[in-house]
């Protein structure tokens, strides 16, 4: 498996070029936005670890221009936590999104995590619009449709279905939710992501036969289609 890493801090590359070479992954490197953009774009990798903040250009200019060539896997690292960051990121087309500092074990687990979901990615699709079943989510117009209507979602909303489809099939425990995309960390007196998920529902799923987003007990929300 071969990962691009764009990060401009030359140690914090280092660290990470080390620690993915020791795990057995081949790593190149681009300390810039210019650079890392043109690697990314021309060259042929399983993954990208992008940071936001780089020289040139930044993380979000180079993921906007990624996903108009392919759709490789992306991890963005930032050391910028606020929650209209990570908001911006999944809509940018994101697949993860880790803030510094970070455990060098929960990037790794991250990127293998990336990698066994990348190689579904089936050639051709669009890689700017999420389905799944007859929901579709259209990152570039944020546009969410299900059976061919309009959905009218909040930016959270947006947010948390993007997040959803983007690792559909996989239970979401509210800490992560909140995590990603609230920026919160989790308080178990907040019931801020029922709340949303709920809103949420009410819009993709209530007015639909057949249902998609899923809570599973004592563990958190899956968005799947059950009976494909």
């Amino acid at each position: 498996m071969k990962i691009l890493v764009v990060e401009d801090e030359p140690k914090l590359a280092e660290y990470l070029r080390k620690a993915l070479t020791e795990s057995s992954y081949v790593v190149d490197v681009a300390h810039g936005g210019i650079d890392g953009r043109y690697l990314a774009i021309e060259g042929h990798y399983d993954l990208v670890l992008l940071d936001v903040m780089l020289p040139g250009l930044d993380g979000f200019t180079v993921l906007r221009e990624l996903r108009r060539e392919k759709n490789v896997p992306v991890l963005m690292l930032t050391a910028r936590d606020k929650v209209e960051d990570r908001v911006k990121g999944l809509q940018a087309g994101a697949d993860d999104y880790l803030v510094k500092p970070f455990a060098l074990s929960e990037l790794l687990a991250r990127v293998q995590a990336l990698l066994r979901r990348g190689a579904v990615s089936a050639a051709g699709q669009d890689p700017t619009v999420l389905e799944l079943a007859d929901l579709e989510l259209d990152l570039v117009r944020r546009k969410a449709t299900r059976a061919g209507q309009r959905l009218d979602l909040t930016a959270k909303e947006f947010a948390l279905l993007t997040l959803l489809l983007r690792r559909h099939g996989q239970i979401l425990s509210r800490t992560a939710l909140a995590e990603q995309v609230w920026d919160m960390n989790f308080d178990s007196n907040t019931n801020v992501v029922e709340v949303a998920v709920r809103r949420l529902r009410s819009k993709i799923d209530d007015p639909f036969e057949k249902k998609l987003l899923h809570t599973v007990r004592g563990m958190g929300y899956v968005l799947e289609d059950r009976e494909s």
